[in-house]
């Protein structure tokens, strides 16, 4: 008889885990993803996700269903402490005086997500919700467990589950329509700011010599296109 994956994991066997991993690993990394916004810290959890599992192995209860439930339960909670640890983290780096700025535009090219923005807003309006909701969300609509399965993930009731997600639902919407409309209202503005600084850059320029900066403006948009080709 064909002894289950279940029974070969809380076992320890290291070929179980191995083929554990295999199967889910993926799943677990885009649930982070959409839990921080952040590939990086989603490449951790999984790590701390597969680490922890195997310490919680012998709590694996028998049987033949399948172990993603358990290990998004597992994810969501390494989540839940490495936000923590990232808040106390960050709290202490408040106290500590901050070094000259020295601008590294290769680092800021490689965090970025190439995630749509209506994805990007989404994860930003997700983090508004309260954790239990966020959570509900995440694991019912974007990792498609239905309620009670989730319940178990979070070691809730499936009332509790059925209840937070649908006031994420009624909050996630409105929250990301307002997120889009801030997003689309900023570069609006930063494209303004770009063109008033490009505006000053011109009337800062040197003029020719005995030509004032206004007049050389008047000039150049008095003058017809095509004595200016001959003029050059």
């Amino acid at each position: 008889m064909e002894i289950s994956l279940r029974a070969r994991v809380r076992a320890g066997d290291p070929d179980a885990f191995g083929q554990l991993f295999d199967e889910h690993a993926s799943v677990v990394h885009r649930h982070a993803v959409r839990m921080t916004g952040d590939r990086g810290t989603a490449d951790d959890i999984v790590s701390l996700t597969f680490l922890e599992a195997w310490r919680l192995r012998e709590r694996v209860l028998p049987g033949d269903d399948s172990l993603r439930p358990w290990l998004l339960g597992i994810a969501t909670n390494v989540t839940r402490n490495t936000a923590r640890a990232a808040r106390r983290h960050q709290a202490a780096l408040v106290r500590i005086p901050p070094p000259d700025p020295v601008p590294d535009f290769a680092d800021e090219v490689t965090r970025r997500m190439a995630d749509t923005e209506e994805l990007a807003a989404a994860q930003r309006a997700l983090r508004k919700l309260r954790r239990g909701e966020r959570e509900a969300f995440t694991l019912c609509v974007w990792e498609g467990l239905d309620a009670a399965t989730a319940a178990e993930a979070l070691g809730v009731a499936v009332g509790t589950v059925r209840s937070r997600l649908s006031r994420a639902r009624k909050r996630l919407r409105k929250l990301t329509d307002l997120e889009l409309g801030l997003g689309q209202a900023q570069k609006q503005e930063e494209l303004k700011q770009e063109q008033n600084q490009e505006q000053e850059r011109e009337a800062q320029r040197p003029a020719p010599v005995g030509q004032s900066p206004g007049s050389r403006r008047q000039a150049a948009r008095s003058t017809p296109k095509s004595t200016q080709e001959k003029t050059r």
